[in-house]
Order: structure tokens, then sequence, then C-alpha cells
């Protein structure tokens, strides 16, 4: 026991003769008297100017050091700069090894950092260059250092947790200046302030931040505040934060000079040794913008596993752009971009984000589906259905007044200017050889272009470069229609497949609502077969060939009634005048149809057939695209009787000949203006008809003289029977009458 009893003694005695000598040193050394040995150190070992203009002092209990007004130049300039500094550490934790600093206080920070127009930071140049060949040499593993190496791994590994705790950190007034002379930009920290008491690993602990950052391109100004309470166990692998609440001011150039709120809340955790994080309750906000989620996550590498939901909360999207000072999206109908809102839940296999349960509200249409993401790979799949959409409440207005007559008038330097403007590619070719999307898209009902459209089912996917429509199809106007297009990207000049069928499409109303033309009505059908090259408007259209045929059934023109023009000419040929005036405006037909062969911007037809009331259209032409060009020449031929004016009468003569009709112009300006009478073709058809004519009154005299012969032989021939038939009867009597009716025989 006494054993035990001087060595406690002896320890005591130790702990107090070590008190004593750093209460000695405390009292007895100044540090002040150190300054120039220390400036002198600082600037041999490196290319600072160091200046220790305030007093430095340091304390006992607690053991602590304090700086007072420092400074370091570099190369004549200042480079750090520091009004007070004051490190505390109670000296009994240190002889009890559990350190614990009293006190923390940094306060009056000044740091410049630079990046010359080389793109080189003056930090780079804060020690001085080694001479050449002085560097230290690498020292060889040997059997000691690689077992101090793993002693020490096995120490921070297995070794007991540092019992690690501070009072009290204070860092305030401290401001950070970075300029690069390379790009222009500065960024200044200022005002940055820390606050934090009672940190203890394993044990929360309030933190408070506050900051101004400035920026000069763009423009921008953030007054941050940041307050939380932290936790981290003692391995410092595990850490937790409640009660964020985190608000950023900003406003500048990006903001339109407006001023702009962002904030954060919630609480996060992070297991470093388990790759799991977590939010909770965690919300971003952004003006009227805010989102909201609550989310796990497991695994940090490249397949991580996502468990949670996410929502955005329904907002304006023109009260948004009005709070960021963006420019207002000028909408048809001002009512739109009021109501828009999404939430889905989170899940997945690892390295995939699937979104389950996804609703998307876009003012009053509703969307509902689910999708994934595929991290390795950056696959997207996506099922989406809609029930309405009429977009052409979100296009921009149409100009009234004032506005429409500028613009009308501004329409051919417009034109001319666009001309001029170099073509842009439509597809981002290296982009689109990254796809890798399986989209299937339906929707209710769509209303674009004033067109409304049914039963809307879209399918796409990519892959390599091969980008597919599998299917876009709907119901459109009493009928049908369906497409498939496919794009062949994988080369530099991408080929386009695009196949169409339309069935029965009403083009009357179709026409009216898309483009007010009122011109034409029946069920249309149609095929389409396309092939074309390019990856601009232009070579697209250059190089397309292909075909259309189309059938337009129990239809009409509507606005020219080709009956009159048939009726002009056929009054011409029988030299009197027309006395209808009511002849309509529409021209019915039962059916029409013919074939389109596309040969770059030149569509040819050379077999339209239309079946009229006593008619048969018959016609060939061209339509050239670009210029919005058609040049058709159409003959009607007379079948049978047209029309009840007697002028318009059909005779012999008439049947079969062909009253031209010619069809030209720009069907982008007049299309009920195209078709006339054609007078200059009329006049060759005026020789048939006169020489029909001609040999019908020949026939007609022949026929005529033909039948007075054959009068004056009959009567001839009675006479000379009547006077055989007297004579027999007076010279024979009844014996006459046998002999009568055997000379009857004969004169028959």
């Amino acid at each position: 026991m006494k054993v035990i009893r001087y060595a406690l003694y002896a320890v005591i005695g130790l702990v107090v003769l070590a008190v004593a000598a750093v209460a000695i040193a405390v009292a007895v050394i100044n540090p002040n008297d150190y300054k120039p040995q220390i400036e002198a150190a600082v600037e041999k070992q490196t290319n600072l100017d160091l200046i220790l203009e305030g007093d430095i002092g340091w304390s006992f209990i607690p053991l602590g050091l304090e700086l007072n007004k420092v400074e370091a130049t570099l190369e004549g300039e200042r480079f750090v700069a520091l009004e007070q500094l004051i490190a505390q550490i109670d000296f009994w934790s240190l002889i009890t090894m559990s350190p614990q600093v009293n006190t923390f206080v940094l306060n009056g920070l000044d740091a410049h950092f630079e990046v010359n127009e080389q793109g080189e930071g003056n930090w780079a140049r804060i020690m001085k260059e080694k001479p050449v060949g002085a560097e230290a040499p690498e020292q060889a593993d040997t059997p000691e250092t690689t077992a101090a190496s793993e002693e020490t791994a096995e120490d921070s590994e297995g070794g007991e947790a540092l019992n690690f705790n501070v009072e009290n950190v204070e860092i305030s007034d401290a401001r950070v200046h970075y300029n690069d002379l390379s790009t222009g930009q500065s960024v200044v920290l200022e005002d940055f302030s820390v606050l934090a008491s009672n940190i203890t690993l394993g044990s929360e602990f309030p933190l408070d931040i506050q900051f101004k950052v400035e920026t000069a391109q763009p423009i921008l100004a953030v007054d941050g505040s940041i307050s939380a309470k932290l936790k981290a166990n003692q391995a410092l692998n595990e850490f937790t934060m409640s009660g964020l609440n985190a608000v950023f001011d900003m406003n500048g150039e990006p903001f339109g000079g407006k001023s702009v709120t962002a904030e954060l809340a919630g609480s996060l955790a992070a297991n470093l040794e388990d790759e799991t994080a977590s939010l909770n309750d965690f919300t971003a906000s952004l003006a009227n913008l805010k989102l909201s989620t609550n989310l796990n996550v497991k695994g940090f590498d490249d397949k991580p596993a996502l468990n949670g939901s996410l929502a955005v909360s329904e907002f304006s999207l023109k009260e948004l752009l009005s709070n960021l000072g963006q420019p207002a999206i000028a909408t048809t109908d001002p009512d739109v971009l009021e109501a828009i809102a999404l939430s889905t839940n989170l899940g997945g296999k690892p390295g995939t984000v699937a979104l389950s349960d996804l609703k998307i509200t876009l003012d009053d249409t509703n969307f509902n589906g689910n999708g994934s993401y595929t991290l390795s790979n950056g696959g997207l799949v996506f099922n989406l259905k809609g029930d309405k959409l009429n977009a052409d409440r979100y296009l921009p207005p149409a100009p009234e007044g004032d506005a429409a007559a500028e613009a009308q008038s501004e329409t051919p330097a417009a034109e001319t200017a666009s001309v001029k403007q170099p073509e842009t590619d439509l597809l981002p070719l290296e982009t689109l050889r990254s796809l890798l999307l399986d989209i299937n898209f339906d929707l209710g009902e769509l209303i674009v272009s004033n067109l409304t459209i049914n039963e809307i089912k879209a399918s796409t996917t990519a892959k390599d470069g091969l980008l597919k429509v599998d299917e876009f199809s709907g119901k459109l106007y009493y009928g049908s229609f369906g497409a498939n297009v496919t794009i062949d990207a994988r080369t530099d000049n991408p080929k386009w497949n695009i196949r169409s069928d339309v069935n029965n499409v009403q083009t009357l109303p179709l026409l009216t609502d898309l483009a007010e033309v009122d011109m034409l009505s029946g069920g249309a059908n149609l095929n389409l077969a396309v092939n074309t090259t390019g990856n601009r408007i232009s070579a697209l259209r250059n190089n397309a060939k292909g075909e259309i045929s189309f059938n337009l059934a129990e239809g009409e023109f509507r606005q020219m009634n080709l009956t009159r023009m048939a009726c002009q000419g056929i009054a011409l040929v029988n030299q009197e005048q027309l006395s209808t005036s009511d002849w309509g405006s529409t021209t019915p037909f039962n059916d029409m149809h013919g074939t389109l062969k596309i040969d770059g911007n030149t569509l040819n037809n050379t077999d339209l057939v239309a079946e009229l009331a006593g008619m048969r259209l018959e016609g060939d032409g061209t339509v050239e695209l670009e210029q919005s060009e058609l040049d058709y020449e159409v003959g009607l031929r007379i079948v049978g009787d047209i029309h009840r004016d007697q002028a318009c009468r059909t005779t012999e003569y008439v049947k079969d000949v062909v009253i031209p009709v010619e069809c030209r112009g720009n069907f982008a300006e007049d299309p009920a203006g195209l078709c006339s009478f054609d007078g200059s073709r009329f006049r060759d058809a005026l020789k048939d008809i006169a020489a029909n004519a001609a040999r019908a009154k020949a026939k007609e005299e022949i026929d005529r003289a033909k039948e007075k012969a054959q009068e004056k032989v009959d009567e001839a021939k009675q006479k000379a029977k009547d006077k055989v038939d007297e004579k027999l009867k007076e010279k024979l009597g009844e014996e006459g009458s046998k002999v009568k009716d055997a000379l009857k025989g004969l004169f028959n």
C-alpha cells in the first residue's frame, strides 16, 4: 500500500511541477519579445511578409493564445489580415487526456485571392521555390515504416474515440475577396460569422451562420442566414442536422433587379459506414415555388436505392416569373399557367430512379403515369396519360388593330430577313445518339391550331441513334389517322422514313377550323409514303421522294361552281345566252381520287378524276411546295345532262366534249380564286365541237332527204296500187277480187 501511495504522490508531484512550470513560463516569458524572430522565420520559409502589429498574449487558466492585428502581404499586396485570434484550451482537460477547447474567436479576417491572366492563383506563390535537385528523396518502404504505418492505421480504426469538446466558437466580420483577371469574375464574401457552442461529439449542438456574397458577372448579391442543430458521433461517420432553417435573400441582374427569397428547412441524416442518407420533411422554396420531399437513400456508389416521395405544391408560373423579374409569358388565354403542380412516389431497384403514382396538373389538364431513369446508361422509360389539353390557350395572342396591320405590312421584310438567315440543324445528332428512350403518351383530347383531335396515342423509342415513332394515331373529324416515323441518326446525314394513313376525315370542318377555308368537303382517305435525308428543312424537302394516293368521297367543291363554267362553254356552242342567275356556289361530286408523286419540292399529279353530275372532271398538274404555287389544267368532260337551263342543253355533238378549267396561283393566299374557265383552251374545244356539229348537221340533212324520197316512193306505189284495183274491179267483177289478191302479193 505504501508503494502505491508513494507512486500516487509522485504522479501528483509531477503534475504539480508541470502546472508550476507552465505557470512560471506564462508569468515570466513575454511572447511579444519574439515578434522579430517569428516574422523573420515566416519570411525565410515563404514569400509572405508577416507584420505582427498588435500584442501577443497568453493565459494559464484557461491555457490560451491571443493575437491582435496580424497582417501578411504577398509581393507588396495584402494577402491576409486578422484583427484578433483567441484560442483557449482548458488546461485540466489536457491533464485528463480529454481536450476541451474553451474558446475559439476569429475576428476581422480579411483574405485576398487573385488569379492572373494566365490562370495562376496568388496562393500558389506563397511557398518559395526549392533549388533544382533539392527535392527530398522518397522514403523507401522498410519493415519498420510499414509496421509503423499499420500500427497507426490500427490505432485510428480500432482505438478509442477521442472525446473532443469545444465550449464556444465565434467567427465574426470575416471577408474574402476573389478576383479572376482571366475571366473578369470577382466574388466578395463579407459579414461572414459563425456561432457555435457546446460542441461535443455524440451530442447535439446549435450552429448559426450569417454571410453576404456579391458577384460581378452577373451582378448578384446574396444575403444568407443558416441555423440548425448538428450532431456527429465520436467516430465521425454519422451526422445529423435537425431544425434546419436557411434563408437566402437575393437580388441582381438574374432577377431583373428584384429581390427574391429562397428557403430551406427540414432534417438531414447520413451514415458513412452504412452508406445511408435521409431527408425528413425537407422543403425548398423559391419565391412562390415550393418543393417538399421525404427521401431515403441506400448506397453512395453508382447504384443507389431510393425510397420516398416528392411534391411540388400548386403554383402560378406567371406569378413565379414576375417574382423572379423575368419577362411575362403572353398567352391567348390570360388565365392559363396559373395552377401547376406535381407529385410522385420515388423508388426502384438499385441504380434506377422510379416514379410511381405520378400526377401532373397543368391548369385544368391532368396527367397520370409512371416512369424510371437508369443512372448507368441514362435510359428513360415513361408512360403518361392525360385527359384533355387546349394547346391554343397557351399560344401567343394574335396582334389586334394597328399592331396587326403593322405586322402585316412588315411581313415581306421579315420574310426576306428570314430567308437571309442561315438555317440551323433540326436535330442535335450527338444527343440523339446517346438517347435511350421508351415513351408512351396518351391524351383524350387535344385542341391545337383550332383542330380537335381525340384519343391520341403516341409511342416513341430511341436507341443507338435510331429514333422510332412506332405509333402516332387518333380520331379526327369523324375519321381517324395513323402515322409512324423512323429517323436514322447514326450518320451525319440522317435518314427519314415517314408513313401515314387517313381514313374518312371530313375535310370541310377540318379546313374551316384549321385555316378558315370553306373550299372542299367530303370524306378524305389518304396514304402517304415518303423517304428523305438531311437535318435541315430545305434538305428534307429537296431530297423527298415518295407518293400520296388520295380519295375524297361524297363531297363538293365550295366557293366554285364548275357546272356554271361548263354551261358557259355549252351555251357558246349552242349560240345562246344562259338565262339562269342562281347557280349557287358549290359543285357536288360522288368521288374524287388521284396520286401525287413527290419529287423534292414538287408534287406531280397525272390522274385526277372526279365524278360530277353529267360531267367527269379530269386533270393533271403540279404543286410547288416551296413557293406554294398550284398549276393545274382541268377538263370537264360532258357525259350527260348537267343543268336545266335551255342554253345548256346537251346535244349529241356536245357529248364527250371537254370544257377546260384552269387552276393556277398561290394556294396560301386566295384558294377560292384559283380556278376559272379557260377560254384559250376552249377555242381548241370549239373546233372539235364545230366538227361534230357539222357532221351531225350533214347527217341530219341526208336523213331528211332520205325520208322525203321514201315518202314519194310510198306515195307512187299507193297510187299504182289504187289504179290497178279500180281497173280490175271494172272489167272482171267478182273474179277481179281473186286476181287482186294475187297481185297484192306481187306488189308487196
